[in-house]
């Protein structure tokens, strides 16, 4: 029987998250992004691991600062993809490449949109998927470089894997999109029901995070283009679900 990936999350910067992935059964940890090397190091040591990867999800700083320094100190193999320039980087992945950690598989989703180059790594054995700043808890990211249709399309292939499909991503945003999933989407049930778990948790000081599939296609407006509440909320009836998201995605920008 497989030895259960252990992750270990913890916040950096202001906002950001940082994430270790380790497999106990051959020793070997990877570091998802790399946005703070102090934070990372001191996870590590936490831990008691030593860093042998970075798997980069997208090029902005706040993703890649210390990709560097900790391949410095540690001789960290840096993956990411290949359509955009990382720091450091070792070996570039595109959309339906696969490559090994240890003992588990990871596949490679191309999800652009925030960026033109965005991947996301999925660990099927693990049943876990690190989104970076494409799937948020009820959100989904900003498109600095790529148009709705791409957004959408990523997020449309994300919403395909298993619904206990565990989600990390890249930012704690859950509270700011919580309350714009309610101006959207205020008589969902299971929104409300999510909302009230977010608001105590966040007021403990507690990660929102990991969310689902599951629980994102229940509750995340980005992925509920389909539903006749959302539609009638933004008085989009009869339009296509790319309409939908799009316009969805210009009103958070401007929530």
């Amino acid at each position: 029987m497989m030895a259960r990936l252990e992750i270990e999350q913890f916040y950096c910067r202001e906002d950001n998250f940082g994430v270790l992935i380790h497999d106990p059964e051959t020793g070997l940890t990877a570091s998802i992004d790399a946005p703070e090397e102090l934070a990372i190091r001191s996870a590590l040591a936490r831990r008691g691991w030593k860093l042998d990867y970075i798997y980069t999800t997208h090029h902005h700083f706040d993703h890649v600062d210390a990709n560097e320094a900790l391949k410095r100190t540690y001789g960290a193999k840096i993956t990411g993809p290949s359509a955009e320039k990382i720091p450091g980087s070792d070996r570039g992945v595109k959309d339906g490449d696969t490559f090994q950690f240890g003992s588990f598989e990871v596949q490679v989703i191309a999800t652009p949109g925030h960026t033109a180059g965005e991947v996301s790594y999925y660990l099927p054995q693990a049943k876990v998927v690190f989104t970076g700043d494409t799937l948020f808890a009820l959100g989904c990211g900003r498109l600095f470089e790529g148009t709705p249709a791409d957004m959408y399309a990523s997020l449309q292939k994300l919403a395909l894997l298993p619904v206990d499909v565990k989600v990390y991503c890249g930012h704690e945003y859950t509270l700011s999109n919580l309350r714009f999933a309610l101006d959207v989407d205020g008589g969902n049930p299971a929104l409300k029901e999510r909302g009230r778990e977010i608001e105590r948790l966040r007021a403990e000081g507690l990660p929102t995070l990991p969310t689902s599939i599951g629980l994102e296609m229940a509750t995340n407006p980005f992925l509920r283009t389909h539903d006749s509440a959302v539609r009638k909320q933004l008085g989009m009836e009869d339009a296509s679900e790319l309409q939908v998201f799009a316009e969805l995605r210009k009103r958070k920008d401007h929530f």
